[in-house]
């Protein structure tokens, strides 16, 4: 069975937003997306440079083609620029009745007025009551409620106030109030809950018109309308986490990096015993293994916490005349290089992979020789609030070995050690195999010395 939903919004030409959100998110969950533009944006991460709307009858032309061939389970709108343009969609869904979610598109991230003032009215009293879902932030829930939202009680009344509008949903956005924390406010005929999130750092544009095309896509897939918003929370926290790095202005959200991720997780088990088994071949590397024995882990791309790094359980040890894993790779396996993973990953580094070697000047001279960036941090010297804090040691030491490299890229992080804390060398790659070339280079320089 092929899910479709169906977009209706401007085209961003720089990606970000709009009908390109829209597509991609609707690909990202599994959904085949139909679109009718509405207009035309020349714009960018940083403005939008000129608006070109489409006459109105082209939207008609465009729902009523759609419509009659191919047919789609629900639908969005995102900008509408004019009064004419609201019209014919109104009239559309007054005649043709399918689940309809409503992002008010009053402004772009970047400032520009996405809407006449005319057709906010005409939307507020022709199209809003159409509607199963109503997405607005909280300038656009301020506008249709006729009041300025300063807190989460504003949000509740003007929730209630755009409801009595017609629709069934309203779900006022949170993230322009002030907290650590991202609160929605989901209203429905009485009833308020709560979506809480962590205030993710990462770029927002694209955001709003991602967030109401995951509800539409949750939608067309026969999810219920509660359902469907609390997916599409989860799902545009990780997009925003995860935003892409272009632009000189507000970053993109990326829609699909849950996509990415997802599809990774067979290749990274699948690569992780490549890798064991090339290690099992390495002369020498059983004299590597410290105390607390080695692991070797690789993240997915986009890794959200230590779930998505996979290691092994059983760790690698010393068997006969080489070593062995006793027990196949698993995600969550991993805690302590998992958070090495995780921190260099905030700093912005591609680096997916590491094992763990125990501590001896011989390794880290070869390293030194190899032309690594080796990085150090003197566990001795960790603030007592660090210690407190339960998984923060290794990201601290993370920080630290950075700084100790002025900000550059590293491939090993070692440590001396603390009272019963055994002294730990990291070495770090883009991948597994990435870390055995190097381990393998390593252990060619130690032969030469022996």
């Amino acid at each position: 069975m092929v899910f479709k939903a169906l977009t209706i919004a401007g085209s961003d030409s720089g990606g970000g937003a709009g009908i390109q959100a829209d597509l991609k998110t609707f690909y990202a969950l599994g959904v085949y997306g139909l679109t009718v533009i509405t207009a035309v944006t020349a714009q960018n991460t940083v403005e939008v440079r000129s608006i070109y709307p489409l006459p109105s009858e082209a939207v008609r032309c465009q729902l009523e083609a759609v419509a009659y061939d191919i047919g789609f389970g629900s639908a969005k709108t995102g900008m509408i620029y004019d009064a004419d343009q609201v019209d014919v969609i109104a009239e559309f869904f007054t005649e043709n009745h399918k689940p309809l979610v409503v992002d008010p598109v009053l402004r772009a991230t970047v400032g520009a007025e996405l809407s006449t003032s005319r057709a906010y009215e005409v939307l507020k009293y022709k199209l809003i009551p159409l509607a199963s879902v109503v997405t607005p932030n909280i300038d656009e829930a301020s506008i249709l409620a006729g009041f300025r939202i300063e807190d989460l009680e504003d949000a509740i009344k003007a929730a209630e106030i755009i409801a009595e509008l017609g629709c069934d949903y309203v779900v006022v956005k949170g993230g322009h109030l002030k907290g650590d924390k991202v609160i929605d406010i989901v209203y429905h005929r009485g009833r308020v809950r709560f979506l809480e999130s962590v205030r993710v750092e990462g770029g927002t544009h694209g955001a709003g018109c991602s967030f109401s095309a995951a509800i539409t896509a949750y939608i067309a897939k026969g999810l219920s309308i509660d359902k469907s918003i609390d997916r599409a929370k989860e799902f545009i926290v990780d997009a925003i986490r995860f935003s892409e790095p272009v632009g000189k202005g507000v970053k993109p959200v990326n829609p699909l990096a849950t996509l990415y991720r997802d599809s990774e997780r067979f290749k990274v088990l699948s690569i992780l015993e490549e890798a064991l088994l090339r290690i099992k071949s390495l002369k020498g590397f059983s004299k590597l293994i410290p105390e607390v024995k080695s692991n070797l882990v690789m993240s997915l791309p986009y890794p959200r916490g230590l779930e998505d790094i996979a290691g092994y359980p059983s760790r690698i040890t010393p068997y006969k005349d080489s070593v062995e894993a006793f027990s196949k790779p698993e995600f969550g396996a991993s805690r302590h290089l998992a958070r090495a993973i995780l921190e260099l990953q905030k700093l912005g580094f591609d680096i997916r992979s590491a094992i763990n070697l125990k501590y001896s000047d011989e390794v880290i001279e070869a390293c030194r020789r190899i032309g690594f960036k080796v990085g150090f941090y003197d566990r001795r010297e960790e603030p007592e609030d660090v210690k407190r804090v339960e998984g923060a040691t290794i990201p601290w030491g993370i920080r630290r070995a950075v700084e100790s490299l002025g900000g550059c890229k590293p491939d090993v992080v070692y440590h001396m050690g603390d009272w019963g804390k055994e002294p730990m060398i990291l070495l770090l790659g883009r991948d597994p195999l990435d870390v055995v070339d190097k381990l393998e280079a390593i252990l060619k320089i130690l032969e030469g010395y022996n």
